[in-house]
């Protein structure tokens, strides 16, 4: 079984066809006729949207969160259930549930804002031992950030991977959150020795790097940064380039392989999809341990992403967070 820890909350989507909320700072967007655009209510967060995604392609997986009693969170348990999710490791709360409102650019990318104060998800604590069963455990995104949530996720991480679980890490960055960005840099660091395979975008390895203004682009900055986290403890790092595909870095080398043409709707979930294809398919390979990872040679590299990009394709070319069902991802 594979356990996905984390947030799980509600995004806030403007309908199609309407523009998003304004940024601050920016004059306010409205529909022709005055009215703010409309905000549809969906399922997400991204330790979620991996889960649901890893129930959807047919791996055995578990949800570790802690969700409120009130209705958003009864919607999201449902969407787990619905999913083939289990639900044995989540607490509930009567706190209300994390809100996140989506700013939809015109490529379809996504930014968000967070109203997490005094939420549900926040008071995770750190549960007893996982199951014998569990072989893999997958964190990352707003679940690392708030406290006093994230010290237990923290040490989640620390005790399952000292016990010798497979652990996947997506730092997702959400850099409003992040009041300390160096403290938060230095803490993504410390975690790394207990990590067998981190994912990250492109974007979020630049903000770790500190180089975001970087004249190339970053490429350098990123690729050197890559190198030195991989002497810090991953068999593996996965990096996503959006539509120009994916990279991964390990001891011997890096291969690439690129995006899925599809018209794209929204990338909302696509990351969160890619970690859930990666783990899957690392799965089909017999891999979801350090040593295994390690020894994968490029032709089993090249299949595993080919089946993330895949994957998140099928993601984008819909609205919200909709990860594909195993069906729409066979070959």
């Amino acid at each position: 079984m594979i356990v996905v820890a984390g947030e799980a909350l509600i995004d806030l989507v403007p309908s199609p066809q309407q523009p998003s909320p304004a940024r601050p700072g920016e004059e306010g967007a409205a529909t022709p006729d005055g009215r703010l655009p409309a905000l549809q209510p969906q399922r997400g967060g991204g330790p979620y949207n991996t889960a649901v995604a890893l129930g959807r392609l047919g791996s055995p997986t578990a949800f570790c969160s802690r969700v409120s009693t009130d209705a958003f969170g009864a919607s999201l348990l449902d969407g787990l259930h619905r999913s083939g999710v289990d639900t044995s490791l989540v607490q509930r709360g009567s706190e209300p549930t994390t809100l996140a409102v989506a700013d939809i650019s015109p490529d379809g990318s996504a930014g968000y804002g967070f109203y997490a104060e005094g939420t549900a998800d926040r008071l995770f604590a750190l549960p007893p031992a996982l199951p014998d069963t569990v072989r893999a455990l997958s964190l990352g995104t707003c679940s690392l950030i708030l406290e006093p949530g994230a010290g237990a996720y923290e040490s989640l991480l620390r005790r399952e991977a000292g016990r010798g679980v497979f652990t996947a890490l997506d730092p997702n960055i959400r850099a409003g959150l992040i009041p300390d960005p160096d403290a938060y840099r230095s803490r993504f660091r410390a975690w790394l020795p207990d990590v067998a395979l981190l994912k990250l975008s492109e974007e979020d390895a630049l903000w770790l790097a500190g180089a975001e203004d970087a004249a190339d682009g970053g490429r350098e900055a990123v690729t050197a940064a890559a190198k030195a986290w991989l002497d810090e403890g991953p068999a593996a790092i996965v990096l996503t380039r959006g539509g120009d595909g994916l990279t991964v870095l390990t001891r011997g080398g890096s291969l690439s392989v690129p995006g899925e043409r599809v018209e794209v709707v929204d990338t909302i979930g696509a990351g969160d999809t890619v970690n859930a294809a990666l783990l899957h398919r690392l799965d089909a390979h017999g891999a979801l341990s350090y040593a295994a990872v390690r020894a994968l040679g490029d032709d089993d590299w090249r299949d595993i992403l080919r089946f993330a990009a895949r994957a998140a394709a099928v993601t984008c070319s819909r609205a919200g967070a909709q990860p594909p069902f195993a069906a729409e991802v066979a070959v």
